[in-house]
């Protein structure tokens, strides 16, 4: 049996146990979860309010659980209700404050002594790339943050924004083509 398998029966299992009332399996799927659906929540846009939303799904997704149908795991169905409260989120943002779609930026771990410049030629290049993803319209921008940012695959990102998989495959290619027409040839300071 692959690891991988291994994994997607251990969590079916866990799932069933949650169903079944059991609020340690249903810890137990929260503990797993709650990085990748932080992380999608500032990405997709929650930024300050990403715990908020991050809570309020988790509270969402075990009152739904008799819903789940485990077709693409538990972690892309909650990244799909992580993705609705961040949209719901920003709707209601720009209603009552008018402020624009706020991506975080992902920081990578840091070496042990850090070149200066090229940390400052890094951080450089993720503003212009965050940026330049920032000013694609919402469908590009979801598409590029849960393949890219998020490391979804296709199947995944298809569950995640309730898109076909096709949809996901030739939206992220012209999201792509998009954002390689809008970035410098070379980033200032490289």
């Amino acid at each position: 049996m692959s690891e991988g398998a291994a994994i997607d029966i251990d969590e079916a299992t866990v799932v069933a146990r949650a169903r079944g009332g059991d609020l340690d399996a249903y810890e137990t799927l929260v503990a797993r979860c709650t990085a990748p659906a932080h992380r999608a929540a500032v990405l997709l846009g929650a930024g300050a309010d990403a715990d908020d939303v991050v809570q309020e799904a988790f509270v969402k997704a075990y009152r739904q659980l008799g819903r789940f149908r485990g077709e693409a795991g538990f972690k892309a169905w909650l990244l799909a209700i992580v993705a609705n409260e961040t949209r719901n989120l920003i709707r209601s943002r720009r209603r009552r404050e008018g402020l624009w779609l706020r991506a975080a930026v992902r920081e990578d771990p840091l070496p042990l002594e850090p070149d200066p410049a090229e940390s400052a030629m890094a951080g450089e290049r993720r503003r212009v790339l965050h940026e330049q993803l920032r000013a694609l319209d919402r469908r590009d921008r979801e598409v590029l943050v849960c393949r890219y940012l998020l490391d979804l695959s296709e199947a995944e990102t298809a569950v995640t924004l309730g898109l076909p998989k096709g949809t996901v495959k030739s939206r992220t290619s012209r999201a792509l083509a998009r954002l390689r027409v809008r970035l410098p040839m070379e980033v200032p300071g490289a």
